[in-house]
């Protein structure tokens, strides 16, 4: 679906364009018929800014929400990060001033304090802001902590919710993650390593009958999966990697928990990626490399 969506993403452009100049124009109007506040000037009323946290998704244009295409249209300046889809940065008008806040590992472009104090001070110059985050910002985005930072110096802040990565990588391999017959708890964790250790709660995450998935954690998995055997789950549990859920780089491998390091080093796989655990795995595909080529008309047969 991905890779041959050219049409889908140029109607939502021309939607996106459409829109801009609609608000664009309102935004004008309304300046034009609005007097000031006594003892205020019409341009000072301007620098009211605001900034709003988006997440963009796993990385498909088309799992972009409405509202989210919206606001990147009509953004004054976008700061983007690192998992933001090449697909869904060309979105972005070319009026707006781009903002790279990529943080990759031991690779940050800007540090979080230094990210909070510049949307900070692009919304105190009255800027209309897009925070572009990968996934969900409230999920393993650090937008809660963005969202203080701004609330502290009384500044507007709004959140536009995506779909995260775990969903992302669910819904293209049909890995379920909740199951009647397989899992009925969800967890979330995030494997980041911190002094070369992983401080999770080994024993929580061991439990039976739940789904487990890790983010940011491949570069802690030979520890992942260790303790959690250690802890009490199975070795031959189902377990997966996927790379770049919904893209068109998205690759996969499955494999038991004891083996599941080996496997994914002999594939090659690199972040960004999830790791997914749970007997859910095995209900689906983690191999699949494209999403949905039959929506695109990939696999269609030729007529004539």
């Amino acid at each position: 679906m991905y890779a041959a969506t050219l049409d889908q993403t140029a109607a939502l452009k021309s939607v996106q364009a459409g829109t801009a100049r609609q608000a664009r124009s309102a935004t004008v109007s309304q300046r034009e018929n609005t007097s000031a506040p006594k003892g205020r000037t019409i341009a000072e009323d301007r620098k009211e800014g605001c900034v709003f946290l988006v997440g963009a998704g796993p990385g498909d244009p088309d799992l972009l929400t409405l509202k989210a295409a919206r606001l990147i249209a009509s953004a004054e300046v976008v700061v983007y990060d690192h998992l933001v889809g090449k697909a869904v940065l060309e979105l972005i008008p070319a009026s707006a001033r781009r903002v790279y806040a990529g943080k990759e590992a031991g690779n940050h472009a800007l540090p979080q304090h230094e990210i909070n104090q510049l949307l900070v001070d692009l919304a105190s110059e009255g800027l209309r802001v897009v925070r572009l985050k990968g996934g969900d910002p409230f999920i393993f985005g650090r937008g809660g902590e963005e969202m203080q930072a701004l609330q502290a110096v009384g500044l507007r802040c709004e959140i536009v919710p995506g779909i995260t990565a775990a969903a992302g990588a669910g819904a293209t391999t049909g890995i379920p993650l909740t199951h009647r017959e397989h899992a009925q708890t969800l967890v979330f964790a995030t494997g980041h390593l911190k002094d070369d250790t992983v401080d999770l709660d080994w024993d929580a995450l061991a439990r039976p009958n739940q789904t487990v998935v890790i983010y940011m954690g491949l570069g802690a998995l030979d520890i992942i999966c260790r303790e959690l055997v250690a802890h009490g789950l199975p070795a031959d549990t189902p377990a997966a990697v996927i790379h770049g859920a919904t893209t068109p780089d998205q690759r996969g491998i499955a494999s038991t928990l004891a083996d599941l390091p080996t496997a994914v080093r002999e594939a090659g796989l690199r972040p960004p990626a999830l790791i997914m655990i749970g007997n859910v795995v095995s209900v689906g595909d983690a191999t699949v490399q494209t999403a949905c080529a039959i929506a695109s008309g990939a696999n269609t047969p030729s007529q004539g």
